[in-house]
């Protein structure tokens, strides 16, 4: 965290202590945390389901085969987006209900539960040989369910597993796991559209059965894999399994139960529950009780808290409103219709522009990688801007090409390759800035005490908007044509402004600094009185000013509701 106000009495000798034992971040503490870097791969494997679900079915829409199957419902062009759209809609209700599952039932079931239910929703759509578009609808539905839990408690549970010296760089794993999956269901769907031919008189339904399939190796890999995994260390502390804890920690550390660096991590995550617990004990004092019908009122009550104030109103606008312009860049019209769009822009044949597609998925994992890097350097607002900007004049080209020659692409092929271009470009833009600048955002602007919900918020206006993106998109595509990309470019230009004169810098930032951005001085100055109080109560501050360790029978024990006593 960056400067401003004083630091805490104490403050940079805990940060040497830390620091000297943890060791530096970057590619060697990788290497170093590797039992944690192997599982936190292997929980990535959540986020490949949902971006080779995400750009699977792109390709399935445009062979021939699947249309005949579904006894041409995709011709018409609404119910094509709501054949597409009803997966994100399925997946804003796993992604409400995620926080509540992965409280309830723990990190690691929360994942094998939405696995299995991924897998569930992928077997109802492989039923579809033997009956039609109701099958894939009811499929998609249940397999978005799957997919919106995956995405809200996979980078949950590895952050909660990592060392903080590797916890951004495997939390930012995620993002990339996502693009990983776009990428390889792009290739895939461009080789077996060659199965039994690529017309309409030849192609085989297991061009189209084949990339749905394939989504149940990675995922039941997931689902046995995870049996085996350990449960997220701050869960236990936090439902007062406090010694399986410190021996999940000291394993995943490969270090003795009782070296400092465990004992420190763990009176830091003690704390950190006791926090949570003391703030819900002060705010909703009703909800005190760690129960399964208390920790599902909580995150709506909570979520309808942040509305109250003006401070966290403006926290709530910011949130919301850049997830809206996320997804109105377009990103996911692209995603979902990739074939149709170079269609319409002039590429003859489903194969090529299946090609297409496939350099689409390319340079999406690529232009990521600069991001995980250095947005911690750049800062967020140069980059959400610039990357809006580039995104802008990329659909404004685009709609100007498409404008001149919509039914004159046979005679300018060199005009379609051209927006064709200009399409990977967009990718690329999109792929350095909005699509993990939007989600690091919207994550960093709370206090402590309010970040869970106000995070779920956040994520529940991405799907939201995701459903209607995918929905609306073919119509748009059919009926305004070049419109489509005047649309996505104006509404992307006005993100751009809104991140430029109404979104702060966040970058390197205190809590204090991010409360008087906006407006809610105190807030965070609150939070860390309370928490300096546990700490001192615990024996952490004792540890992290550079004093003995507390022995464990010595130290503090929290009850149920957060409150010490010895």
């Amino acid at each position: 965290m960056g400067g401003g106000g004083a630091a805490p009495a104490g403050f940079d000798a805990a940060l040497e202590r830390r620091q000297a034992l943890m060791g530096k971040s970057g590619p060697g503490a990788l290497i170093k945390n590797f039992k944690v870097f192997r599982i936190a791969l292997f929980a990535c494997l959540g986020g490949v389901l949902y971006g080779y679900n995400q750009g699977m079915f792109s390709g399935i829409l445009a062979m021939p085969s699947f249309g005949k199957q579904t006894d041409g419902y995709i011709d018409n062009a609404t119910q094509k987006g709501w054949l597409t759209a009803i997966l994100e809609l399925g997946a804003w209700f796993g992604a409400v209900m995620s926080g509540f599952l992965a409280e309830v039932m723990s990190r690691k079931y929360g994942i094998l539960i939405a696995t299995g239910v991924f897998i569930l929703g992928v077997i109802i759509q492989i039923t579809a040989i033997a009956g039609g578009h109701n099958e894939i609808l009811a499929g998609r539905f249940i397999t978005g369910i799957g997919v919106g839990t995956l995405s809200c408690i996979v980078p949950m549970y590895n952050s909660e597993c990592a060392p903080p010296e590797v916890r951004g760089a495997l939390v930012a794993g995620q993002q990339l796991a996502i693009t990983f999956g776009i990428m390889i269901s792009f290739w895939i769907n461009y080789g077996t559209n060659y199965i039994g031919g690529t017309t309409l008189e030849t192609q085989s339904n297991a061009a189209w059965l084949v990339p749905i399939c394939i989504q149940l190796v990675p995922a039941a890999v997931l689902f046995f894999g995870m049996i085996w995994m350990p449960f997220s260390p701050r869960w236990l502390v936090h439902h007062g399994r406090e010694e399986e804890a410190r021996r999940t920690l000291a394993n995943l550390r490969d270090l003795p139960e009782d070296h400092e660096l465990i004992e420190l991590e763990f009176l830091e995550i003690k704390a950190q529950s006791m926090f949570e617990k003391r703030s819900i004990a002060e705010k909703f004092p009703h909800l005190a009780q760690l129960t399964a019908w208390n920790t599902f009122k909580l995150q709506f009550v909570a979520i309808g808290a942040l509305f109250k104030t003006k401070a966290m109103f403006k926290r709530v606008i910011v949130a919301t409103v850049t997830m809206f312009f996320q997804q109105w860049s377009g990103i996911n019209a692209v995603l979902y219709y990739a074939p149709s769009i170079f269609s319409q822009l002039g590429l003859t044949g489903n194969t090529t522009s299946l090609l297409a597609t496939g350099v689409v998925g390319i340079v999406m994992f690529v232009a990521t990688i600069p991001a995980v890097l250095y947005i911690d350097r750049v800062g967020r607002k140069p980059v959400l801007a610039i990357g809006a900007i580039g995104m802008g004049v990329s659909h404004i080209i685009i709609a100007i090409i498409l404008a001149k020659n919509i039914d004159n692409f046979h005679n300018a092929q060199g005009a379609g390759w051209a927006a064709v271009v200009m399409v990977w470009l967009f990718v690329i833009h999109f792929g350095y800035s909005w699509g993990p600048c939007a989600w690091i955002l919207i994550a960093e602007i709370w206090p402590i005490s309010t970040r869970p919900y106000g995070t779920a918020l956040g994520g529940s206006s991405n799907w939201m908007n995701n459903f209607i993106i995918g929905q609306i998109t073919p119509d748009l595509l059919e009926k305004i044509t070049y419109g489509t990309y005047i649309l996505f470019g104006l509404l992307t230009f006005v993100g751009a402004a809104f991140i430029w004169f109404f979104v702060p810098e966040t970058k390197r930032l205190s809590l204090e600094e991010m409360d008087i951005l906006f407006g809610s001085e105190g807030t965070a100055q609150k939070d860390q009185e309370r928490m300096a109080e546990i700490n001192q109560e615990i024996g952490l501050a004792a540890i992290m000013a550079g004093g003995a360790p507390v022995h464990r029978d010595e130290m503090v024990v929290g009850d149920e509701k957060g409150y010490s006593h010895v």
